[in-house]
């Protein structure tokens, strides 16, 4: 079965689609294109039965439709999965489409599942490597805790202040937090370095590793699933904390919770009652780790 599905260009949505993708190639014999963004690119390359990842860069008049097109004109597709809404699955040979998705109430990853009639809801899923998995251990040995802070966003609004951030993990360490004499793991993409080195400044460099856009996106994964919890702002990198199935807390202010919040039993989310950032506590987001970690 040739399967061709077409995903967001950004990481969230799209490890929020995986769920859905997870299910669509059970079973043998499913060769998987898969279409996305290319800060996404990375996270299907270990999906099974892959055939290839076709990274689409937007470009004017979308004509990154057109190159798309190119790209799959020449195969008889058995199924074509469009997240996207494009005319692509139109114009191609195959035996079956599904398209128009549209997210209504609710969480997305039940938007998905409703959409295709998938029940119960397949949850979003990150399949690494053993190579992944070996470069993390390396990465971060398992001796004693470990906290992980993603401290990153795709816009200034969603992010929460670094100083708190600081604070927070401080306090976690500390011999009297959750996590007495943990080590801290900074994350974030290639270009954020802004938003993380005064974090990574402010923290004692004995205990604090750094891994701002130095690792692949699976490596991440893995070294998230070696943290015993993650806290994130809304952001990629949170929904891959929570997919990977790590302890994960979000930080909300005006992105709708309801539809983005982290997926799972084994996450929180701490929102902000005003909708800035700023007005999260450091006491509240301490008390959620540790009520999550108790549970």
């Amino acid at each position: 079965m040739k399967l061709l599905f077409i995903t967001s260009t950004r990481l969230g949505d799209a490890v929020l689609s995986t769920g859905l993708l997870d299910h669509l190639v059970a079973g043998d014999g499913v060769e998987t294109t898969v279409v996305c963004g290319p800060v996404a690119a990375e996270l299907f390359e270990c999906l099974p039965g892959l055939e290839r990842v076709i990274v689409l860069d937007k470009e004017p008049r979308k004509k990154h439709w057109f190159v798309l097109w190119r790209q799959t004109v020449g195969t008889w597709w058995n199924l074509v999965v469009d997240l996207r809404a494009s005319a692509v699955p139109f114009i191609l040979m195959r035996n079956r489409r599904r398209t128009k998705f549209r997210g209504g109430a609710g969480h997305r990853v039940e938007s998905l599942a409703r959409w295709y009639g998938v029940d119960p809801v397949p949850s979003p899923k990150v399949w690494t490597s053993p190579s992944h998995r070996r470069h993390a251990i390396r990465l971060v040995p398992c001796e004693g805790p470990v906290l992980g802070l993603a401290p990153t966003a795709s816009g200034r609004g969603k992010i929460w202040p670094w100083e708190n951030y600081v604070a927070l993990a401080r306090r976690l360490t500390s011999p009297e937090g959750a996590l007495p004499g943990g080590r801290v793991i900074i994350m974030g993409g290639p270009e954020e370095h802004g938003l993380t080195q005064p974090v990574v400044d402010a923290l004692p460099r004995e205990t604090t590793s750094n891994l701002t856009g130095s690792e692949h996106l699976l490596t991440l994964a893995e070294v998230m699933r070696r943290c015993a919890v993650v806290i994130a702002n809304d952001s990629g990198l949170m929904h891959l904390a929570a997919a990977s199935g790590t302890p994960t807390v979000g930080l909300f202010g005006p992105s709708p919770v309801e539809t983005y919040a982290p997926w799972g039993r084994h996450t929180a989310v701490v929102t902000s009652s005003t909708g800035a950032m700023k007005d999260i506590t450091v006491d509240s987001v301490e008390r959620t780790v540790g009520e999550l970690l108790e549970r």
